[in-house]
């Protein structure tokens, strides 16, 4: 049993390369819960053991100090909440590169498996006309033996026989290609079955908002808040913490004796840093010039995507008259087959009047089918460049 479009992009979207996004979500999402948690309070304990070669008033024999310290930073300028930001638009512009990988590989699946079919019907087209110049070689070649034909007429035949078989070949290998492609992306073998569909995209539904844009969206975003956030260094940082110290100071001398054996300080902490030879203003700079140009290119980006997208609509409308013309073409060569076969047999013309009809007739078969599959990849690159999940309309 081969699979249907929507079975081969369900085995897709579940390659490595798609669990290679995913992995990069998850580590940027653990990335922001560790940042987080360091703006947390935090809890030192410390222990030290000492033992002297020489004891004096201030040095013990030996001495065991417990130590455990409390710090949180009561304010940084407000780079917290740039970084906390910062890391906000990121994962959302990690998640719109998840979508954007899965729709893309959505459309290269569509359209190999459409090419595949239009392939399909090409070899298909191509055997049964092999199959009526063979006929004609037996009809030509009894003519030959009864001597109301020439040799060359047969070697005519022939010859369009080996040209056919040939085309045969090279469909065979691009068939074998796609399916090779395939493997590839899904990571096994696949056989196609014939019958899936592209359902069509409403008029107004039909906008830019493609998730690889969102995803430079955000890109930018995340830019503009981490240079937000080399700004806090121009803003003093304030910070509270409390340490309790307890010491087991042991004597051999009972004429020393400790002055204490535990304390406990509570300070409040200021840090500003005045002047740095410009380097807050730098870094700052610098930041701002990568948000400048990420915003340039995000925009850049966004008008070819809507040029992308009207080119799209052009395509599809180009497609629907390409099936009307291949309709009529069809219609011409079956009509034109009938007559010019039927006067090659009754010896009113040669066979090279009658070949060439009968290559119409079978290319035109081919055309048309191509067009009506053609039509519904033109249709999921609409989709795609609309930004809309392409599997979704997988009939």
């Amino acid at each position: 049993m081969g699979q249907t479009l929507d079975e081969l992009i369900d085995l897709s979207i579940k390659n490595r390369l798609v669990d290679s996004y995913k992995s990069d979500l998850e580590s940027l999402k653990k990335e922001y819960d560790s940042v987080k948690s360091g703006y947390l309070p935090s809890l030192n304990l410390g222990v030290n053991y000492s033992k002297a070669n020489k004891e004096l008033a201030s040095t013990p024999d030996n001495n065991t100090t417990l130590n455990a310290s409390i710090d949180y930073t009561l304010y940084d300028g407000g780079k917290k909440y740039d970084r906390y930001s910062s890391y906000e638009m990121s994962i959302k512009g990690k998640k719109e590169d998840l979508s954007s990988i899965k729709n893309q590989i959505s459309l290269d699946v569509t359209k190999y498996y459409y090419d595949y079919l239009s392939l399909l019907a090409k070899k298909d087209a191509k055997n049964k006309e092999i199959e009526q110049l063979k006929a004609q070689y037996e009809r030509l070649n009894r003519f030959l033996e009864a001597g109301t034909t020439t040799e060359d007429e047969i070697q005519k035949i022939i010859s369009r026989v080996q040209s056919a078989n040939v085309s045969l070949h090279e469909i065979e290998l691009e068939l074998q290609t796609i399916i090779h492609n395939l493997k590839y992306i899904t990571g096994q073998t696949v056989s196609i079955d014939d019958g899936s569909f592209v359902e069509p995209l409403k008029q107004e539904q039909i906008q830019s908002n493609r998730a690889d844009i969102n995803s430079l969206k955000f890109q930018v975003k995340a830019l503009f808040e981490d240079a937000s956030a080399q700004k806090s260094d121009y803003l003093p940082t304030i910070s509270v913490s409390n340490t309790y110290t307890h010491a087991d100071m042991n004597y051999d001398n009972s004429d020393f004796k400790a002055p204490y054996d535990e304390q406990n300080i509570f300070s409040v902490n200021l840090k500003w840093n005045i002047f740095s030879f410009g380097e807050t203003k730098n870094r700052f700079e610098s930041k701002y010039k990568k948000y400048i140009s990420a915003k340039s290119k995000y925009e850049y980006e966004k008008n070819r995507a809507n040029v992308d997208l009207q080119l799209a609509k052009k395509a599809y409308e180009i497609a629907k008259l390409k099936i009307d013309s291949a309709q009529a073409g069809l219609k011409a060569a079956n009509s034109a087959y009938e007559v010019i076969k039927s006067k090659y047999q009754s010896g009113l013309i040669d066979n090279v009047a009658f070949l060439e009809s009968l290559s119409e007739k079978y290319e035109a078969i081919s055309v048309l089918k191509s067009a009506l599959y053609d039509i519904e990849v033109k249709k999921a690159n609409l989709i795609y460049h609309s930004g809309k999940n392409l599997k979704e309309y997988i009939r």
